[in-house]
């Protein structure tokens, strides 16, 4: 995992690829999630959680913050040439602790 967040920066800086199911989850009126907040992100962001067994290759979830400060997660999985953004989304209150970085479990 430690040299992970490099490969997410090096691939961000190269290109951002934005797959459907993230266009459709940062289109919702309820979040409307920036270009520049994804980018922000995935560039100064924080690596949360790493999912190396993941089906679409290995990816991971990372925290940043937004437009007026509000948290932003979005999760990535570096391709080489480019950056997957698999989804972005706000960290809700029901599944998240305050922190947004760590789950809340029943």
């Amino acid at each position: 995992m430690s040299g992970f967040p490099s490969l997410i920066h090096l691939a961000a800086r190269v290109k951002i690829l934005f797959l459907p199911h993230a266009i459709t989850q940062m289109s919702r009126p309820d979040r409307m999630i920036t270009v520049q907040e994804v980018r922000g992100v995935v560039l100064r962001g924080e690596m949360i959680e790493d999912y190396p067994e993941d089906a679409r290759g290995h990816s991971c979830l990372m925290l940043g913050t937004g437009e007026e400060g509000r948290p932003v997660h979005v999760v990535c999985a570096p391709k080489g040439d480019y950056l997957a953004i698999i989804t972005a989304y706000l960290p809700g209150r029901d599944e998240w602790n305050q922190d947004s970085k760590t789950r809340k479990y029943p």
